[in-house]
């Protein structure tokens, strides 16, 4: 008898906030979609026929349908703004015209699963609220994963319990806290990275400590300045201020204390720049105050073999193996106790060893472990 040949299994895979864009996201804090595009590369390579729908052109091996963008771009123009000006000067302008752009991408990945030219449907992004009341009338299975807590925002956690019933991938079992206890849990998966993205530098510097991401007060950064200041070290900051808007954290919080050992390096944008920042630090502090589902920039600095000092909120203790990796914080007590617990913690960094922080990023989180189980999550789906 004739062996027939395994069709391949088709994806969808659908990120359609606006920041997912060639011409958006180089200037932009949005981690999902640089997400979005290594599950569709890394999926391709597992051998899936993948379909990443998104706003704009995005650089990615697997095919890209995308959003008709003229109108939007018309707009842009007749004001003489970018995308990123206009979301500045007139930001319910920028979200309304997005949220159109939203609804078309979902509704073209839903229309071509429908015409059967999809095995499985995957909403991966925050802005999947539109897509969840139209996922019955869909014929293929449709799967979502969120990227912030279930609870963070009221346009989340009003309406998400609604549909606890769909399909659900959580990015860390903290996550799943926020959701009610009987939500249709189909598989966890922690977020992945290309294993020669970041790597460890040769000979690291190891004379400061780190804090990298975005500077908002969930984020906690005046509290890894004050634990700074307390141990006595260097504590380089990178990301993104908002000093645009006034009485801002970064101008009331944050501005006043940048000098002496507290250093702002500014914006981080290239790889390599990112490498030689976090591979050169003693360790990385992320001293975020809510519950963060993940925290990307904790596995990018394990990838560059540097220790993460994280406090008990959210999946940190998920991803730092106590005193192996870092060292978990107890957030439970007061702020002041807060910064000197974190002190402490700067002050045992020595006892951790850099090529075992390496190697745990090498066995738990690698891109293609994270595609791996993605897939297997899919062709469970469509069965």
């Amino acid at each position: 008898m004739k062996k027939t040949k395994r069709s391949k299994l088709r994806v969808g895979l659908v990120t359609p906030h606006i920041f997912l864009h060639n011409e958006i996201l180089p200037n932009v804090i949005f981690s999902p979609g640089q997400l979005s595009i290594n599950l569709a590369n890394g999926l391709s390579r597992l051998n899936a026929d993948v379909t990443l729908f998104s706003p704009g052109p995005v650089d990615t091996i697997a095919k890209n349908i995308t959003a008709d963008l003229s109108y939007f771009d018309k707009e842009l123009k007749g004001r003489g703004d970018s995308y990123i000006d206009l979301l500045k000067k007139h930001p319910f302008t920028f979200v309304t015209l997005a949220r159109q752009v939203q609804s078309e991408i979902i509704a073209k990945a839903y229309t071509m699963a429908n015409a059967g030219e999809l095995d499985v449907v995957h909403i991966y992004t925050n802005e999947e609220d539109t897509a969840l009341p139209f996922a019955s009338l869909c014929k293929k299975p449709v799967v979502f994963t969120h990227h912030d807590p279930f609870n963070f925002l009221v346009k989340y956690k009003s309406v998400f319990p609604k549909y606890s019933s769909l399909n659900w991938i959580s990015m860390s079992l903290s996550q799943r806290r926020g959701m009610p206890k009987d939500t249709n849990w189909v598989g966890n998966v922690y977020h992945g990275l290309p294993g020669n993205r970041l790597t460890p530098v040769e000979n690291p510097t190891d004379d400061y400590f780190a804090y990298l991401g975005r500077i908002i007060e969930p984020k906690g950064l005046h509290l890894a300045i004050e634990a700074a200041k307390l141990a006595n070290v260097k504590l380089k900051i990178a990301g993104k201020h908002y000093s645009g808007r006034k009485d801002t954290y970064w101008q009331k919080k944050i501005l006043p204390e940048i000098k002496n050992n507290i250093e702002y390096v500014g914006f981080i944008k290239d790889d390599d720049e990112k490498m030689e920042f976090l591979g050169n630090a003693r360790a990385l502090i992320v001293p975020s105050v809510y519950e963060e589902p993940f925290g990307i920039v904790s596995i990018e600095a394990l990838a560059c073999g540097t220790p993460v000092i994280g406090l008990k909120s959210g999946a940190t203790s998920e991803i730092i193996e106590q005193d192996l990796t870092g060292t978990v914080v107890d957030n439970n007590t007061n702020k002041t106790k807060l910064s000197s617990a974190i002190a402490r913690a700067i002050r045992r960094t020595n006892d951790i060893n850099r090529r075992v922080c390496r190697a745990e990023f090498e066995k738990r989180f690698t891109l293609e472990r994270m595609c791996q189980e993605h897939l297997e999550i899919y062709k469970n789906l469509k069965e």
